[in-house]
């Protein structure tokens, strides 16, 4: 049986949320599931998102359920309406959206509801999102008691929120022209979202230096708008920008090594199949990280089977030790363990349990006792968690070998366009890490697709459904999309110059692969049993440029396609991703003349998965790039590889 094409595109049957292209004057934008995104003036984005969130005590956003959707379309403006229901476990809040652009480019968007229940949460409101392209661009910020700041968007991620207490903001998007945003119905303030890898500056309701969670009682009215309107003479300005070729192109020096890549042990559990662990060294990965908390009682189990699989796959170990305040004892204890396990250690990434930002003590402890095992290997910290945790507690860098954090792209939002989005802030993160990292080398592990707990949470984890996926699990996994994402992820890290990533997990719903009993709940995650994902493919293309330097690249619109280059010993190989669901012409440039092309789309997935032998021994068509341009055109979230002959 064969999968279905959605399936095969993002993981799951259901369609993708309708678009609808609208106008307001000379605004352009789209409405989709009653949000309004990437509103426009000619070829400028002003504001890439407006929407209603719902967030309970854990920062868990509540699904939303649309009806009575009432729409008026004309050639210049629009009038939307419809009903929301949030509700999930105690949560029962529902609301009404009104939503309409004029013709003179002024659009509103007003929210009026009721709580229908007693509950916890942490925010409710509009929040309005400013893309990261803002970043330095003079603005005006009129406060509550009316006094206006002239001021800038931060250009290097801030710490902090970077706006409080704010009436309207605007900034300019033209030469003459600005773009104001106005709020009313609450307190709104701004934060710097590239902190979670967001693309952008998101201002919101209710101050956070006010406590959280707040109760909401039953019968309790929300009522906000905000207004977005152009300023200057607009005259002369396109409501929208024509339907431009797409380009790509590569420079033509390389620049940073490709980053050392590594994998997680599988949480599942079980050891790696000989066949799994064949397919396993086909990636030439670089390690194999393992999470040892040093307090539980199967420390020693999992060592041990960490030092297998690793002497199996024939790389050393990136090791993340997580102390508690019992720390000496427990490092004391793990020295017997290290000395009958023989583990090759690449590096010691060290963490505290209570701590988000792990401080110098525990690091120094952890040097004192791990140098007596081996002192070669490098001693790194920082966060186990999000960028944001060491950028508000800056690490001890001055103890440290190289500073690390991880990330995934899911802190606020979970659809297809918003995870696209997140790629190029993850280069924001490295330049931001690189100003008070101290020169030394950023290690970015892990990266999955989903976060793989909530570090920011004030009560208990809500436990899934029946047949539904574990919070950290992701149907993407096993998709085109999710090597489409990895494509766009390892460019903006390897291009920022990281040295070192680790991705994923080895086996698994988290992995590059399907255990070979198959997905836990078939239903849902449509795994095929034994096969690999279409990740895997991007990773062991990668893999056999182990050594070489990165080639920067430049796409006319990335958040449609985008991907990476890399040379080694004068042969290149460029992989590029189709990130939609529609056919994309793209125009390759400043490549060789001769080129091989092999594409992984709906077309051979499927036997790509089961088959990846036999995948990767396919060089792909010889094509001429005629004066080193190639024209591709690029099925809905294909992933093509493009090397020199």
């Amino acid at each position: 049986m064969r999968l279905p094409r959605n399936v095969l595109y993002y993981g799951r049957e259901a369609p993708l949320p309708e678009q609808t292209q609208l106008r307001a004057g000379p605004l352009s934008l789209i409405s989709e599931e009653g949000d309004l995104r990437y509103i426009r003036l000619g070829d400028r984005e002003i504001v890439r998102r407006l929407y209603v969130a719902v967030r309970d005590r854990n920062w868990g956003t509540i699904p939303a359920r649309l009806s009575n959707v009432q729409m008026e379309v004309g050639a210049d403006s629009f009038r939307i309406t419809y009903d929301v229901e949030n509700r999930q476990g105690e949560i029962d809040f529902a609301w009404k959206g009104i939503l309409t652009g004029a013709a003179e480019g002024t659009i509103t968007f007003s929210m009026e509801g009721e709580a229908r229940s007693t509950f916890l949460k942490n925010r409710i409101g509009l929040c309005i999102l400013h893309p990261m392209e803002c970043a330095g661009q003079p603005c005006r910020v009129e406060h509550e008691d009316g006094t206006v700041e002239e001021s800038a968007f931060p250009r290097a991620i801030s710490p902090h929120q970077p706006f409080l207490d704010l009436r309207a903001i605007a900034h300019q998007v033209r030469p003459g022209v600005w773009a104001e945003v106005r709020f009313t119905g609450d307190i709104f303030e701004m934060e710097d979202q590239r902190n979670w890898t967001d693309a952008s500056y998101k201002t919101y309701s209710t101050p956070l230096a006010l406590p959280y969670p707040v109760e909401i009682r039953a019968g309790t009215k929300v009522a906000q708008s905000v207004t977005l309107t152009l300023q200057g003479d607009i005259s002369r300005q396109a409501a929208g920008v024509g339907e431009a070729r797409l380009t790509f192109s590569l420079a033509d020096a390389s620049t940073h090594p490709l980053p050392r890549l590594g994998l997680g042990v599988a949480s599942r559990g079980q050891p790696l199949t000989e066949r799994e662990l064949m397919r396993l060294r086909g990636l030439n990965l670089s390690h194999l990280r393992v999470d040892l908390n040093l307090a539980q009682p199967d420390i020693a189990a999992r060592l041990r089977r960490a030092a297998a699989e690793s002497r199996a796959l024939g790389v050393p170990l990136e090791a993340a030790l997580f102390l508690s305040n019992a720390a000496e004892e427990e490092l004391r204890a793990l020295l017997p363990l290290l000395e009958e396990a023989r583990p090759t250690v690449a590096r010691w990434l060290i963490f505290h349990s209570e701590e988000r930002s792990t401080t110098e003590p525990w690091v120094r402890l952890a040097r004192q006792y791990l140098a007596r095992y081996d002192p070669e290997a490098r001693i790194g910290s920082g966060t186990n968690a999000y960028f944001t945790h060491i950028n508000r507690e800056r690490p001890p860098v001055q103890a440290l070998d190289l500073l690390c954090y991880s990330l995934n792209p899911q802190v606020h939002a979970f659809d297809n366009a918003s995870l696209v989005e997140t790629l190029a802030a993850q280069a924001a993160t490295v330049e931001s890490a690189r100003q008070f990292g101290g020169g030394l080398p950023i290690a970015v592990s892990p990266i999955t697709l989903k976060p793989r707990f909530n570090p920011d949470a004030t009560g208990p984890a809500r436990e899934p459904a029946p047949g539904e996926l574990p919070a950290p699990v992701d149907a993407r996994q096993m998709s085109l999309f999710g090597a489409g994402w990895t494509v766009g992820s390892l460019k903006y890290l390897a291009e920022s110059g990281v040295a070192s990533a680790t991705y994923y997990e080895t086996t698994g719903w988290r992995g590059v692969m399907e255990a070979e009993d198959g997905s836990p709940l078939p239903e849902v995650f449509r795994s095929l049993p034994g096969a690999v994902f279409p990740l895997y493919h991007v990773l062991a293309d990668l893999g056999a440029f182990v050594g070489g330097a990165v080639v920067p690249t430049a796409a006319s619109d990335a958040l449609k396609v985008d991907g990476l280059a890399v040379r080694k010993e004068g042969r290149t190989c460029v992989l590029l991703a189709n990130l939609t669901a529609q056919p994309q012409q793209v125009r390759v440039g400043n490549l060789h003349t001769a080129l091989r092309v092999r594409a992984l789309d709906e077309t051979n997935a499927e036997e790509a998965m089961r088959a990846p032998e036999a995948f990767r021994a396919e060089q792909g068509a010889l094509l001429q790039a005629n004066g080193g341009v190639l024209e591709l055109t690029l099925r809905p979230y294909a992933v093509a590889r493009i090397e020199s002959a």
